[in-house]
């Protein structure tokens, strides 16, 4: 009864060679579930890449890690004054500050300093980093840090955004020796990199050096049970009637697993809406579509998922799976808990 994640290793650690090549300093991001893959398998695999900088989301994430990573412990969520004091190895983690107060209460520690890009989700303003230079020596300060948006529909320059951040702090007296940069493309930190050759720019990567080689990960689910069922039939905890001859397949991966859970998506497109249109249409009559293929279908659930397992709907034409066999399904790797990781 199992949700696996197969990794085909070799193939998925060349893709990682081949993101570090492409970012020569990169900072490995391990954060929430570990992208599916698990945190201390992520940090395992950064030890390798020996980049010999861990970023992680939390402070718990950094108590955590410090137990199987041996290197720095970039903590991405800026430290709040009056959070819960942690066990840390405070020699080798580096705290991100978006704020006076919060630098000042962090005497002697090591700090990145974010600023507040046009992502507006936190960072010390343009304003006060004059202030902000008067207290850096009360810290080991580290660098900026500076979070960009992915998507730009007025056709603004990241570059540029990166370049009035460097250009301002050092007008307010920062040192900036280095930089923290997320969601910011090869070429733009070439760029940076030739206008400011005494800093060093870090990319901070997560989805797309562990995830960016799909062909690298497949998902699969046992079969658990397969019934035969007749038009009419009632089955589940609803007692829905069968919509037609079929089966219902009892496969592993429930909400437990994140199966059947979804975030919100950014819309964009009308064709995109149209389909949402649809899919919303079709849920109130208690028709949707699961992530589990097979014989080349995506298949219904039968209701929605339970904990541990969920029931789907195989038409009377399709010869069902044995039970054992293994279903394919698409997931969100990040909201996804699978029972097991394989190598093969």
């Amino acid at each position: 009864m199992t949700l696996s994640l197969y990794l085909d290793t070799e193939r998925w650690r060349t893709h990682q060679r081949s993101v570090l090549a492409e970012f020569p300093g990169l900072v490995p991001v391990a954060k929430g579930n570990g992208y599916g893959l698990g945190n201390h398998r992520l940090a395992e695999e950064a030890t390798l890449l020996g980049t010999g900088v861990l970023a992680v989301g939390t402070a718990y994430e950094a108590a955590d890690a410090a137990e199987w990573y041996g290197g720095e412990l970039l903590v991405l969520t800026p430290y709040r004054v009056g959070e819960e004091a942690l066990p840390l190895p405070h020699a080798r983690v580096i705290r991100t500050v978006a704020g006076v107060d919060a630098l000042r209460a962090l005497h002697g520690a090591r700090v990145v300093l974010e600023c507040m890009t046009t992502m507006r989700r936190h960072g010390v303003s343009a304003a006060d980093l004059r202030t902000v230079a008067t207290e850096l020596d009360g810290v080991s300060f580290e660098g900026l840090a500076l979070h960009l948006p992915m998507d730009r529909p007025d056709g603004s320059s990241p570059v540029e955004e990166v370049m009035y951040w460097v250009d301002t702090a050092k007008a307010a007296g920062i040192p900036v020796h280095t930089v923290f940069v997320s969601h910011l493309g090869a070429a733009g930190m070439d760029q940076l990199t030739q206008r400011y050759p005494d800093t060093v720019f870090r990319a901070r990567i997560g989805t797309r050096l562990w995830l960016g080689d799909h062909g690298a990960l497949e998902v699969r689910a046992t079969v658990l049970d397969v019934t035969p069922v007749k038009k009419g039939d009632r089955y589940g905890y609803r007692q829905h009637p069968a919509p037609a001859d079929g089966h219902i397949l009892v496969v592993a991966g429930g909400t437990a697993h994140g199966i059947g859970l979804e975030a919100p998506k950014y819309v964009a497109s009308m064709g995109a809406r149209a389909k949402g249109i649809a899919r919303a249409g079709l849920a109130t009559v208690n028709k949707t579509k699961s992530p589990f293929h097979w014989a080349g279908k995506q298949l219904w659930f039968a209701e929605p998922p339970h904990m541990q397992v969920s029931l789907l709907f195989l038409d009377g034409e399709t010869a069902p799976p044995a039970i054992g066999e293994e279903l394919g399904l698409q997931v969100r790797h990040t909201t996804t808990h699978f029972d097991r990781v394989v190598d093969r």
